[in-house]
């Protein structure tokens, strides 16, 4: 497949270089060896890998989904070739320190490069994604012989991570999980109890999979307080870190799903004596970070992988959009409205007024997503590496803001472009035949994992706006307000408009919010959290677009004219949709409180 089937070069250059300024990173100690050049050779090179090997396989192994007989999973070798080109491409440890083996690119230039690995194959591309984020969180939180004995496995593709939170009497709740940990005298702990949902829990892709498991300690408390996280390998690894005898960590089942299909995902059972390490039951595991700080430790991979979700639904809706494209503008059908000769030429769909409008809606969606996830990336580097301390502390503090929206905004309204990408093809669309019904498939899942839309509302309404009596809030209020004003300074009537527009929602939305919390009872105030999430998330959108025309004011050309064009819709058909969700939040309707579960 070509690589402008799966996402825009151009559009990623103009949002790394022209927007974002990434260049402005190699400044920074980390980023001193790189340069333009070598950001752009990376891209080429993940474009490269991406269309050559993981688009060949993707409705491959959505047709052919991994089997597991009992005994061992089977999953298709196109599946682990195509990890193999991307770990031989030194891709896995990216973004990581040197000394650890990485290339330490910027996190938001290692984002867009896996961006076409999204795109291309998202089931394949789960497996790297989770093992990154799983020695990521080692890297930060590990000994440093736990690092060195499970983390260059996993750098150069030859063992792979899942993160085990999820149980299946507990779902979400991580309050619930019951899993065990049982303290041995050597150190570490045997573990007990299943898991459910585990992407990645069991293949024959890799030599071992490092499973970091959330469990309770014998004698911890209930609830959260008592949960610790336990690096419990699929094959116990010695002090040398060499391979050694399985673990009692045995796979009951694996979940068959609507799509995602490729990235088999598990149920997991620990310590029930499928394997008897040393003849001792309970799966080994190594305590990673402190006691009863299992959940905080874990947050460092399960922040990682909501970002991961927000940009593998962008890449997915991107894709979907560019063959929607392509379609349109080759699919003749029909006559303009008024033509009355039934002997003329049909014309492409991409004539219609309405095909147009698709278009632009899903280019709207696809674009400001893509911009939001590398906004998101950009804020780690400068947490990390900023040279002054405000702004790092600043850069944290909107990226945790931020990080319930990047999760789930791209997850439906990128979805939404998948949706329209079948609408445009019409009935084609709907046939196996042209890819498209399988990226909506795939992106299904993604309002779901990783926390569903509620979740994410109760995070940002919740916590992350109102925590340390609205900090949060303040902090996205004034970054906006930087950019509007910024817009108009550059005396463009249309800029000066939508500056207007975006600053006014901003306001209604930090009125909306104070609002819902006036009675101080979480129960009434996060009643319409999720129309609060989705207003807040358009708001984020139609300042992120809003930016997007600010760099682009002055140019010139078809590429800048399509912003123009996409940021015109943004801001003008959908940001006005804010308001009612807004109203929603504000009012404190307590309908979802007060409906008796009977009459549903």
């Amino acid at each position: 497949m070509s690589p402008d089937l799966l996402l825009s070069r151009r559009d990623l250059d103009f949002l790394l270089h022209e927007w974002l300024e990434v260049g402005a990173l190699t400044d920074r100690d980390r980023y001193a060896d790189h340069s333009r050049e070598t950001f752009d050779a990376v891209l080429d090179l993940s474009a490269e890998v991406a269309a050559e090997h993981f688009a060949p396989h993707n409705a491959l192994s959505d047709e052919h989904e991994p089997q597991f007989d009992g005994t061992t999973v089977t999953i298709i070798p196109e599946v682990k070739a195509a990890l193999r080109a991307f770990a031989d491409a030194g891709l896995i440890g990216a973004a990581m320190d040197a000394e650890a083996g990485g290339v330490q690119l910027p996190h938001v230039v290692q984002q867009a490069c896996f961006a076409w690995f999204q795109a291309a194959n998202v089931s394949t591309s789960g497996y790297p994604m989770l093992t990154m984020a799983n020695a990521n969180l080692l890297l930060a939180h590990a000994t440093p012989e736990q690092v060195a004995r499970f983390v260059p496995p996993m750098l150069e593709g030859r063992w792979f991570g899942t993160m085990c939170l999820s149980e299946p009497q507990a779902g979400s709740s991580l309050a619930d999980v019951a899993t065990r940990a049982v303290r041995q005298p050597d150190g570490t702990f045997r573990l007990f109890g299943n898991k459910m949902w585990i992407s990645g829990g069991d293949h024959e892709l890799g030599e071992n999979i490092v499973h970091l498991v959330l469990a309770r300690v014998e004698g911890a408390p209930a609830g959260v307080p008592g949960l610790s996280l336990f690096a419990t390998p699929k094959y116990v690894v010695d002090a040398a870190g060499e391979r050694g005898e399985r673990n009692d960590v045995t796979l009951a089942g694996i979940n068959h799903k609507m799509g995602f299909r490729g990235t088999v995902n598990t149920v997991l059972n620990f310590g029930e004596g499928g394997h008897r390490p040393g003849g001792a039951p309970g799966a080994v595991g190594e305590l990673v970070g402190d006691e009863g700080r299992g959940l905080a430790v874990m947050f460092h991979m399960m922040n990682e992988a909501r970002v991961g979700v927000g940009a593998g639904a962008v890449a997915l809706g991107y894709t979907g959009y560019r063959r929607a494209l392509a379609y349109a503008r080759e699919r003749a059908q029909g006559r303009p409205l008024g033509a009355k000769d039934p002997a003329a030429a049909p014309v492409p769909i991409v004539e219609h007024a309405d095909v147009r409008r698709m278009l632009l809606a899903a280019k709207s969606y696809v674009e400001g997503g893509l911009a939001l996830v590398l906004r998101a990336a950009l804020l780690l580097d400068d947490q990390q590496t900023h040279p002054s301390a405000e702004a790092r502390e600043a850069a944290g503090a909107l990226l945790d803001v931020l990080t319930p929206i990047v999760k789930s905004w791209p997850s439906q309204w990128c979805l939404a472009a998948n949706d329209l990408a079948i609408q445009v093809h019409g009935g084609y669309g709907y046939t196996r035949e042209y890819g498209v019904e399988q990226l909506y498939r795939d992106n299904r899942l993604n309002p779901i994992h990783e926390g569903t839309h509620g979740i994410q509302a109760l995070d940002l309404l919740g916590r992350k706006l109102v925590m340390n009596r609205g900090t949060g809030l303040q902090l996205l209020v004034d970054t906006i307000r930087a950019t509007t004003a910024r817009a108009e300074a550059t005396g463009d009537a249309d800029l000066t408009s939508y500056a207007g527009a975006v600053g006014a929602a901003t306001d209604r939305l930090a009125t909306a919010v104070a609002t819902a919390w006036e009675s101080g009872d979480p129960r009434v105030a996060l009643v319409n959290a999720t129309s609060g999430l989705e207003a807040a998330g358009h708001v984020v959108l139609a300042w992120t677009w809003l930016d997007q025309l600010v760099a682009a004011h002055g140019r010139t050309g078809p590429f800048y004219d399509g912003k123009r064009a996409a940021g015109r819709y943004f801001l003008t058909h959908e940001l006005p949709k804010v308001g009612p969700m807004l109203d929603l939040l504000a009012g404190g309707d307590q309908l979802f409180n007060e409906v008796d579960p009977g009459v549903l």
